[in-house]
């Protein structure tokens, strides 16, 4: 499965732009667990809704396209676990047969940062919210190329990232906690520099290496830095091979 990557954005605590991350890819280290971008590129009315993982998706989507872009192209946005720590006092009223609030309610669903992109771009192009525990950074490049299948003429913008659990839902989940966002412009094949990614079955991987101390979207996008050809990330349910050219 052949596609473009035609640019590339991310924000993690401290590593804030293209120079920061190629200097953090040619020596890669452990990332900060906590801070949040301040987004004020959005309307202040606007950005006081927003989560701090909505903030930082969306300070990686808008990095990642020009002005005129944002408003055409088609969206793909995955995590893992999305604004779930916003829902633990909306859980806490359940409890309490309290009244829940709409407004936080609303910026708990999984399509939160979806939504409030589509209204910050005056983005009304097709868009998918996902999340795929932790595939979810191949699902998302996946649902991207499916988009392309339909309709190749536009490049898809894919937008991962997460922020670390609350303390109620943390020992849950074995998990790097770091907060990040990292966003991709993909196109059709032949548009840009190439990648391809193939997939097979666990059973069919060599010994398993180390995950490294980062999300996978980041390490995908340490490799892409590097001089590497290629990069095989182990998933729960596959096994990414990916490959430039």
């Amino acid at each position: 499965m052949k596609a473009s990557l035609l640019r590339w954005s991310a924000w993690a605590p401290g590593i804030e732009s293209p120079a920061a991350w190629e200097a953090w890819a040619k020596a890669p280290a452990p990332l900060p667990a906590t801070g949040s971008p301040e987004a004020k590129f959005l309307p202040a009315m606007l950005r006081r809704r927003c989560t701090p993982l909505t903030r930082t998706m969306l300070t990686a989507a808008f990095g990642c396209a020009e002005p005129d872009e944002l408003a055409r192209l088609r969206t793909v946005f995955a995590s893992r676990h999305g604004s779930i720590n916003e829902s633990i006092g909306l859980l806490e009223n359940v409890v309490r047969r309290e009244k829940l609030s709409p407004a936080t309610f609303s910026h708990t669903v999984h399509n939160a940062q979806a939504g409030l992109f589509s209204i910050a771009a005056g983005n009304r192009a097709a868009s998918s919210s996902l999340s795929a525990q932790e595939d979810s950074w191949t699902a998302a490049w996946l649902e991207a190329l499916c988009f392309l299948e339909r309709d190749p003429r536009e490049p898809v913008l894919v937008v991962i990232g997460d922020v670390p659990l609350a303390e109620t839902f943390a020992p849950l989940v074995e998990e790097v906690a770091v907060p990040y966002a990292f966003a991709a412009q993909v196109a059709a094949a032949g548009r840009g520099r190439g990648v391809e990614l193939e997939l097979a079955a666990p059973e069919s991987l060599a010994p398993a290496r180390a995950a490294p101390p980062w999300p996978p979207a980041l390490e995908f996008l340490r490799w892409w830095l590097s001089p590497e050809e290629s990069l095989e990330q182990v998933n729960r349910s596959n096994v990414a091979r990916w490959r430039k050219g």
